[in-house]
């Protein structure tokens, strides 16, 4: 994978810059922040992106990646935060859960973003797959802590990666879809969990028999984008409805010819849909899940 890892270096286009920030440099643990280049009339909100890659692969700095956040920085708008967090197998469940966590609290506390341009107090949580699954668990750490700044209000969550022991009838339907197989995603969770977990362990399967108790932590609402050609459908699936059923605002976007990554593709026209989507839901979160009820 390492050798098709194109990177891109940070840059100043015509609507966006990009720098790269140190965190922790002892688990290089560090940031590549977007911030766009044209005025806007109020403070724009703030958006902590995490990368997909089955927890193993990939960082902010990979190409696919950073057009994305560019992409996003630019057509929202918003401040895009893309968080290079620690990879399995070398480093395990909850390493990642814990670097995202305490980038939140270095913007929150140390690093001075430019006064005026940014808004702490709408900050969103998001991320592709994994970087979906991590989303979810930086947000219910982010929930038990008491921030002095920032204020999670939203969790865009683009075809996350949950699980379970479970064979679901879209995994097994879509066995030869690309990217995201049940034969690959097995091999990703073993070497992100904990050594001796089953698929059952609550990073993977939220909702499931060991799961956490989402009902008494402060949650954000949430979008969960789909894709009628992900495997990983019917979990995502469950996942909004779990969280509806804990008193979460959720709601589903789904994109029946859509496949896993589709976003990463600004010629299909579902790209387009969902950065529309996005926005739609970063200008009021609430109201965006609760015209799904409508």
């Amino acid at each position: 994978m390492s050798l098709f890892d194109i990177k891109s270096r940070p840059r100043r286009s015509k609507r966006v810059s990009s720098t790269d920030v140190t965190v922790d440099p002892s688990r290089n643990l560090w940031l590549r922040l977007y911030t766009p280049t044209f005025s806007t009339a109020k403070p724009l909100p703030l958006i902590f992106f995490f990368h997909g890659g089955g927890f193993a692969f990939l960082a902010p700095d990979s190409k696919p990646y950073d057009d994305s956040c560019r992409r996003l920085a630019a057509e929202i708008p918003a401040v895009v935060i893309s968080v290079n967090y620690r990879l399995a197998p070398e480093h395990r469940c909850p390493c990642q859960y814990e670097d995202g966590l305490d980038v939140l609290k270095f913007i929150d506390g140390e690093l001075n973003l430019q006064a005026g341009t940014v808004e702490l107090k709408r900050s969103f949580v998001a991320g592709d797959s994994a970087g979906g699954n991590l989303a979810h668990h930086v947000a219910m750490r982010g929930g038990s802590h008491k921030f002095s700044s920032l204020d999670l209000i939203g969790n865009i969550s683009i075809q996350p990666f949950f699980g379970g022991e479970e064979r679901t009838a879209s995994e097994l339907e879509l066995a030869d879809a690309p990217f995201s197989t049940w034969k690959r995603t097995d091999i990703m969770w073993k070497l992100f969990m904990p050594v001796g977990s089953d698929r059952d362990h609550p990073a993977v399967n939220v909702f499931g028999p060991n799961g956490e108790d989402v009902s008494s932590v402060k949650f954000p609402p949430t979008v969960v984008f789909v894709g009628g050609y992900d495997p990983l459908k019917d979990w995502q699936r469950r996942y909004c409805e779990g969280l509806k059923r804990a008193g979460k605002e959720a709601r589903v976007v789904e994109y029946e010819n859509a496949i896993h990554t589709f976003y990463a593709y600004p010629e299909v026209p579902e790209s387009d849909r969902f950065v529309e989507e996005v926005r739609n839901f970063v200008r009021d979160p609430i109201g965006f899940c609760s015209a799904d009820q409508q």
